[in-house]
């Protein structure tokens, strides 16, 4: 067994990346309707507490936002709503590029502050990307694009890739 070392310990003191306060719990993901932009499939995902369901009303702000604007994601993909906590969401773009790379683009609404959803800024060169919740619909679309790419790569395969969808615990 590998012994703790002076720097894990100071990061577990100093840094570890996890406020004291933080209380984990567990989370639901829940497909939506396929949005169809031009030259894009997106599977649906809504990530949210169990008694915290994504308002539709912010799903069809969210759908009404990527379908009005002009979007460098193209392809097969998925997208992430992730409700967090009462009214923050983050709205997250994923595509499959360069055969097996997941490429994303990030954009959120904060409650009643914004009306709409915006891009995400990324001035840092350390960032952000996938939260645990929102792993789960990432991993479940990890297995379904490999599947994807071992098959006949045909409209049958596509249309398999795009029935599979995850729900269920996050």
């Amino acid at each position: 067994m590998t012994q703790l070392t002076a720097n894990l310990a100071s990061i577990l003191e100093n840094d570890s990346g996890i406020d004291a306060a933080y209380k984990h719990a567990p989370k639901q993901v829940t497909p939506g309707d396929v949005l169809e932009l031009s030259g894009t499939v997106l599977k649906w995902y809504a990530v949210h507490a169990q008694d915290q369901p994504v308002p539709e009303e912010i799903t069809q702000l969210a759908r009404s936002y990527l379908t009005r604007n002009d979007l460098e994601a193209k392809g097969f993909g998925f997208v992430i709503l992730h409700r967090c906590g009462n009214d923050f969401y983050f709205l997250i773009v994923n595509t499959w590029r360069g055969n097996n790379e997941i490429w994303e683009t990030v954009f959120y609404k904060n409650g009643d502050a914004m009306t709409d959803f915006a891009l995400w800024p990324r001035e840092t060169v350390h960032k952000p990307t996938f939260c645990v919740w929102e792993l789960v619909p990432v991993w479940h679309e990890q297995k379904v694009w490999e599947r994807l790419l071992t098959s006949s790569r045909d409209e049958a395969a596509a249309a398999t890739w795009l029935n599979d969808r995850y729900e269920g615990a996050a």
